[in-house]
């Protein structure tokens, strides 16, 4: 039995990995770090299962109580500005949040004398825009970040890194390619689709879905894999290291949109919005997870097609209950 620490509990990922963690019936404590206005909707499912513990990243003092009173096996690091799109318009709180949070969370452990195994949840964003020469992209690719996101992502693979080096603080580094999943934020491609889609179905807006660029390619991971991939990283992998994390079937955003679309209820129109295209953007991404896979034996196993099911069925359960938020935004 672990007490594992969740940063960003109550977002995408991290509650995913919540539910995983308890459903193993292992007797873990699961304890979720979270701001006091973060909507708890995605743990409905599990909210009196889970110990909720209020406090920013960017609060030193609030991370070294917490740290000494919980005194965590393991902390997955998930909390972050996460979004490509807003880091162009807040490049300052991008940064803040992401570089300046983690070292809060290393410094708070560092602190208090603890010695978990930390999960430093890195991005494949940090690799920018490759050659078909660098594909697949290893751990080796250069840096090239093209985004205030992605340099924050450096930032913190560089700070969780260093506090390894430094102090011995057991940091291993994640580089998670494109995953995605029910609950995903609605300002994340596949999620915006299937709901615009499951929008449309119940007519609370057009038959029209707003895209940004198409020709992207990427190689999708189901969240649902993701989170057993970061269990298995925590308790096989070793501290220091930097391991790529993604699936096994690429696609280009059009063609995921075209499956989504095929398993529309209605014929829907497709229109470009301009505010969607970023000012640089990354449109190759396929990973080699050789050095992951080598070391722990996984493997993917949900289809993309189950993944878009799952997306398209969340949202339209989401509206129904839930119309108004067809009207919103969502991370």
């Amino acid at each position: 039995m672990k007490k594992i620490l969740i940063t960003g509990i109550t977002g995408f990922v991290g509650s995913h990995l919540a539910e995983y963690l308890l459903n193993l019936n292992e007797g873990h404590e699961v304890y979720g770090l979270c701001r006091w206005r973060s909507p708890k909707d995605n743990l409905s499912g599990i909210y009196n299962k889970v110990k909720l513990v209020e406090a920013d990243l960017c609060d030193l003092g609030a991370l070294v109580r917490h740290c000494e009173l919980i005194k965590p096996d393991v902390i997955f690091h998930l909390a972050a500005q996460s979004y490509v799109l807003t880091s162009f318009n807040s490049p300052v709180h991008t940064l803040w949040s992401n570089v300046i949070g983690t070292t809060n969370l290393l410094e708070a452990v560092r602190i208090t004398r603890i010695d978990p195994v930390i999960h430093i949840c890195s991005s494949s964003e940090v690799y920018g825009q490759v050659s078909a020469a660098d594909v697949p992209i290893t751990e080796a690719c250069p840096f090239r970040p093209a985004s205030p996101y992605a340099v924050s992502k450096v930032g913190e693979d560089m700070i969780g890194y260093q506090y390894w080096l430094s102090y011995g603080i057991r940091t291993i580094r994640t580089r998670m390619f494109t995953h995605t999943g029910p609950r995903r934020g609605d300002v994340f491609a596949f999620s915006a689709f299937a709901k615009q889609i499951a929008a449309a179905e119940l007519k609370l807006k057009d038959p029209v879905i707003r895209v940004g660029n198409l020709n992207s390619v990427r190689t999708i991971c189901d969240v649902r894999d993701a989170v057993k991939a970061y269990w298995i990283m925590v308790n096989k992998c070793r501290p220091g290291e930097v391991y790529n994390i993604g699936g096994n079937q690429t696609v280009t955003i059009g063609e995921g949109l075209e499956k989504l679309r095929s398993y529309a209820k209605i014929a829907l129109e497709v229109m470009v919005d301009s505010e969607l295209l970023r000012p640089s953007d990354v449109t190759l991404q396929i990973p080699s997870t050789e050095k992951f896979t080598a070391e722990t034996g996984w493997q993917p196993e949900i289809p993309l097609e189950k993944t878009l099911i799952d997306i398209l069925d969340y949202w339209r359960e989401e509206l129904s209950r839930n119309p108004w938020k067809a009207l919103t935004v969502t991370k």
